[in-house]
């Protein structure tokens, strides 16, 4: 089975929820366990955070987050075009922030790790940062 999704939403706080939320209503053909919506959800929303923040400064511009499904894997990609990053390295650092007086944890990527199964950044200074990210979804008998 293969299915996509694709959504476009202005990076606004207000939107974090409503990619949540989305995602979590995509993924639920796979019959997915309540952890495992959680996992997804909280990635999902640090990677739109990041976009809203870091991306684009606080500017209001466009998210858009494309979803595959395909056998057992979920994929997911948060992509802005926005200020992209300089060192993807550092910037996966835990603890690294390069808005500490917003009181950022530096902990996004971390958590993206923690959830997901494999977490992929490709940016580039000027042109915008894709997080694409995959979790294996097992699927149980009821």
């Amino acid at each position: 089975m293969k299915n996509e999704m694709r959504v476009e939403f202005d990076s606004i706080s207000a939107n974090e929820a409503f990619a949540r939320v989305t995602v979590a209503a995509f993924m639920t053909q796979m019959n997915p366990s309540m952890e495992e919506v959680a996992d997804v959800k909280t990635a999902v929303s640090e990677a739109v955070t990041n976009a809203i923040i870091h991306g684009y400064e606080g500017e209001v511009h466009k998210i858009v987050i494309t979803g595959c499904i395909e056998d057992e894997w979920l994929t997911l990609c948060v992509e802005d075009q926005g200020i992209g990053i300089e060192d993807v390295e550092k910037a996966m650092e835990p603890l690294y922030t390069t808005r500490p007086e917003l009181e950022r944890s530096g902990m996004g990527f971390l958590f993206m790790e923690a959830f997901m199964d494999e977490v992929q950044v490709d940016s580039e200074p000027g042109k915008g940062t894709a997080v694409t990210m995959k979790k294996r979804i097992v699927q149980r008998e009821d």
